[in-house]
This record gives C-alpha cells, sequence and structure tokens, in this order.
C-alpha cells in the first residue's frame, strides 16, 4: 500500500475516499470536517443530529462525494473520544477498524483528514504514526494459501494519504508516517513468518527469510549449522532438534550502529517451526497450533528489519536457535541428562519443555559475543496463557532499570504486559537430584519457574523474559490485530532499541 503526506485543503486532494472525523458529544465540527459538510450542505451535521452518528468511536456513516471533488465519496469517522481522552494507543486501534471498513467498501486512495479538536494533545509526528500503523495492521491478511477467488475478501484500499495540518507541520507527519509504515510491516512480517504452516516454515526455511531480511536490509547473518552448534557445546539446544529429520538452524542477525562493535542488545528468539511435544507428545487436538512455537523467533527477525531500516545508533544482536521437536528413535527421553553450552548439567523431565532448552543455549551464546542486555521472546509456557489469557504478555525482569526502559517502550507500542516475581524459593522446584537443574517444575508457578529457568543462564546481565504464549495470536479480527498471529512484541522491541539509541 502507497503512503503519502500531503498538505492542503482535503477536498482539493486527489483520492478515492475523503475521510474525515466527527467528535463526540454535540462539539462543533472543524476543519476539513466541517469543511466537508458544507459543501455536503449539512448532511453531516444532520445525520449527528438524527442520530445516524452514534458516538462510538469507530463507527463510520458514508456519503456521496460533493460535485467538483475527485473522490467517489466521504466517510465520516466517529472518533469516540472527550477531550483529553487521546493516545496514539486509541487512534491506532481506531484506524486499523476504519482501515478494514474501507476495505469492504472497496475505498481505493484514501486520504484522511488530520484528526481535530478529538485529538488535541497528540502531535502531528505521533498522530501520524498511529494513523499509518493502524491502516498497515489492519489492513493484514494472510490468504495467500486460499486459491478460491471467492475464500479471499473484497475490495482494497490501495493508499492512503495523511493530511498534515499545516506545512510547517509536514516534516513531522512524514516522520510519523514512515516510522509507523517500518513498525508495521515489520510486524506484518512476523505474522507471516508465523502464519506459515509448518512444513513451509521449516527451519531451514525460517534460516532463509532471516538470510532475505539481512540481504535486503544491509545487515550480517550467520546460520550456526549442527555441526558448529555441537563445536560449540550447544547440547541443550541440539538435544530438541534429534527426534526430527529436519536440521536445526541457530540464526543469528547483528546490526551495527555504533562505532564500535560489540555492547549488543541482544534480542532472542524461540524458534520451534512445530512443537509436537516429543517423547512428551502433546494432545491431537489443537496441536495444528504448533506452528505458532516460532513466534519468539519470528518476532526478533521482525525487529531486525526495522532497525536496520531506521539506523539508530547502537548495537543489536538476534538469535533465533531453529528446531523441530519430533519423537523418534532418536529422540531425546524424559530422564536424559544434557549439557549447555555454558556447562551446565540439565535433566530433562518432560520433552515438552524444549522452549527453555533451546533458549538457554541462546542466552549462553548471545552473552559470549558481546550482548550487555538480554531481552528473550517465547511462547515458553501455556500456564501463561491462564494466568494472564490473551490480554498481557507475561514479564519477568532481573533488573528494575531495564524493566521500566521496557514499560515505557510498550506505552509507545501500545503492548500490553505485566510483570510476575522471580523469588529464589522457586528455585527449588527445579533443583534435579541428577543434574544442576531440571527442566520443569511441574503444574505450581510454571510460568515463573520457567523464568527462574532461563535466568539460571543469564547470571547478572540485564535481562527481560516475555511469555508471548496467551498473546501469539488472534481468533478473529479484533482492534490493530487480524486473525492468526498478532506479531507482539516486534514494534515495543524496536521502540526500546529506539530510546536506548537517543
Amino acid at each position: 500500500m502507497e503512503i503519502q503526506v500531503s498538505t492542503g485543503d482535503l477536498l482539493d486532494q486527489t483520492g478515492d475516499t475523503y475521510v474525515v472525523t466527527v467528535p463526540a458529544g454535540n462539539r462543533p465540527l472543524a476543519g476539513d470536517t466541517a469543511a466537508a459538510d458544507r459543501r455536503l450542505g449539512g448532511l453531516i451535521e444532520r445525520a449527528r443530529s438524527q442520530g445516524l452518528l452514534t458516538g462510538a468511536a469507530g463507527h463510520v456513516l458514508e456519503f456521496p462525494a460533493p460535485a467538483r471533488t475527485k473522490a467517489k465519496r466521504i466517510v465520516a469517522l466517529e472518533v469516540g473520544s472527550k477531550a483529553g481522552e487521546v493516545s496514539s494507543a486509541k487512534l491506532r486501534t481506531l484506524a486499523a477498524v476504519l482501515a478494514r471498513q474501507l476495505r469492504g467498501m472497496d475505498a481505493g486512495h484514501v486520504v484522511m483528514a488530520p484528526p481535530t479538536n478529538a485529538w488535541r494533545g497528540l502531535s502531528a509526528e505521533d498522530a501520524a504514526g498511529a494513523i499509518t500503523e493502524g491502516f498497515v495492521l489492519g489492513l493484514y491478511r494472510f490468504d495467500r494459501h486460499h486459491t478460491r477467488a471467492a475464500d479471499k475478501p473484497k475490495g482494497s484500499v490501495s493508499g492512503l494519504t495523511i493530511l498534515a495540518s499545516s506545512t510547517r507541520q509536514r516534516a513531522a507527519t512524514q516522520r510519523g508516517a514512515e516510522l509507523g509504515r517500518i513498525l508495521a510491516e515489520a510486524t506484518n512480517s512476523a505474522r507471516d513468518m508465523g502464519n506459515e504452516p509448518a512444513n513451509l516454515m521449516t527451519p531451514t526455511l525460517l534460516a532463509e527469510r532471516a538470510q532475505q531480511v539481512a540481504d535486503e536490509y544491509g545487515i550480517e547473518c550467520q546460520i550456526i549449522e549442527r555441526a558448529e552448534a555441537e563445536s560449540l557445546g550447544m547440547g541443550s539446544y541440539l538435544s530438541v532438534s534429534n527426534g526430527s529429520v529436519e536440521p536445526p538452524k541457530f540464526v543469528v542477525l547483528r546490526y551495527h550502529g555504533a562505532a564500535r562493535r560489540g555492547n549488543y542488545v541482544g534480542l532472542i528468539g524461540k524458534g520451534i517451526t512445530f512443537d509436537s511435544g516429543g517423547i512428551s507428545i502433546k494432545p491431537a487436538a489443537g496441536m495444528e497450533a504448533m506452528k505458532w512455537d516460532m513466534s519468539g523467533a519470528a518476532t526478533v527477525i521482525g525487529a531486525m528489519q526495522a532497525i536496520a531500516q531506521l539506523k539508530p545508533r547502537i548495537n543489536v544482536m538476534a538469535v533465533a536457535p531453529c528446531t523441530e521437536n519430533l519423537p523418534s528413535g532418536s529422540a531425546t527421553k524424559p530422564g536424559d541428562v544434557v549439557y549447555a553450552m555454558d556447562g551446565q548439567s540439565i535433566e530433562v523431565v518432560n520433552t515438552d519443555a524444549e522452549g527453555r532448552l533451546v533458549l538457554a543455549d541462546a542466552l549462553a551464546y548471545a552473552k559470549s559475543e558481546g550482548a550487555t542486555t538480554l531481552i528473550d521472546v517465547a511462547t515458553l509456557t501455556g500456564a501463561m496463557g491462564v494466568a494472564l489469557g490473551s490480554v498481557r504478555v507475561g514479564a519477568f525482569a532481573n533488573d528494575d532499570r531495564l524493566w521500566s526502559a521496557l514499560e515505557t517502550a510498550s506505552d509507545a507500542a501500545g503492548e500490553r504486559y505485566w510483570r510476575l516475581p522471580l523469588d529464589d524459593d522457586y528455585n527449588e522446584q527445579i533443583k534435579s537430584a541428577v543434574a544442576d537443574l531440571k527442566n520443569t517444575g511441574g503444574r505450581p508457578a510454571g510460568s515463573i519457574t520457567a523464568a527462574k529457568f532461563l535466568q539460571a543462564f543469564v547470571g547478572d546481565t540485564p535481562w527481560v523474559h516475555l511469555d508471548i504464549a496467551g498473546v501469539m495470536d488472534e481468533p478473529r479480527d479484533k482492534g490493530e490485530w487480524a486473525k492468526g498471529m498478532t506479531g507482539i512484541p516486534v514494534r515495543t522491541m524496536v521502540h526500546y532499541v529506539l530510546n536506548r539509541a537517543r
């Protein structure tokens, strides 16, 4: 979708659909909305008085475009916010809902006037960023494997022009729109990777996708094959791959924005391209969803796509340990003992607790390569979905400053998190009689004990663990999320990196 910024009066713009915003309550129409109402002979105000405009945020009403304009229609969008109740998150969601409705109208090229008095308090840059993100995220759909036209949504939005409120605000509006586009497209890239079925997103194909990102955006890509992983002592990671004929791929992306190399922000993403549970096999019902168990890897690759375009003055490393987890005669068995890269021994008591095994070596590797901050992302525990549902990401942190910075970034992204405890008392549950650790502490506090297992591999390095199991997918279109993988937390990670670089 083409995205551009323009100035001038809305009704003078070239496009197929004009969008104007209608404030809540009885506040007077202003700016381009008032101008459009005058050209329509007061139809917008009349619709308001007759209750056809309900006041509900996201509700739209379509009018034929007046004569001597270049559009086919004017769409009045109700913003539903009271004065002072404004945020980028609300505008982003509103724009996404609007975009899907416009697609249903086959709206073509859309020209959107800047929100007026309903959104005072938002900068031009933030407003443009939120609108662009909302449109690009909201219009996302994964339908590449539908071969029948009847199964594909009708209509399209071919382009978006955002009007700057003045010539002076054009540069800021352009910056916001460009940032919003990059963030949303990176998120959609992660969604694409996650939504592919497991036979079309194997560890090899996921590594190829990472290489494509590196080639397109000018960053380094290293694929560590099995033999090299063995020489590095990655016994924990490799133990998960033992049951699969697909070769494991340990993906490393590096972006260098600082003068000196090293001192990386490390983004680590779990890359289990299909998780059957291994010998501790999962129930058949719902197992198809386990193609999403590589969501962590997809999001860190997506984040690197955005970071490479935005070029912050900081070094960032993404690590994605990719493999399948399948049962076979060669698969790791419950009770086996494996050794991680840092030398710690692990008793594998449940092969379905495989994500922490691959992340253990990924965290250790990132540290060994100069990562001084660690953020890992994983669909790690079903217990997290039970605890927080699909509303918030479960977060664990060993450093308050890092957690505070990530919270700030999440606010900018409009992605919600909840910090859970890391009390050392939970270590008792993952003590092993035959090794240093065991890979699960049982059902009580399952998400916490998984985080405590990971903490054993980070030492004193500032670290945040994000368990995205509850938010990895949406069953239906909702706000800026389309059915399928959400791409959370691509945008939070990017905002964190951008803030660190300032």
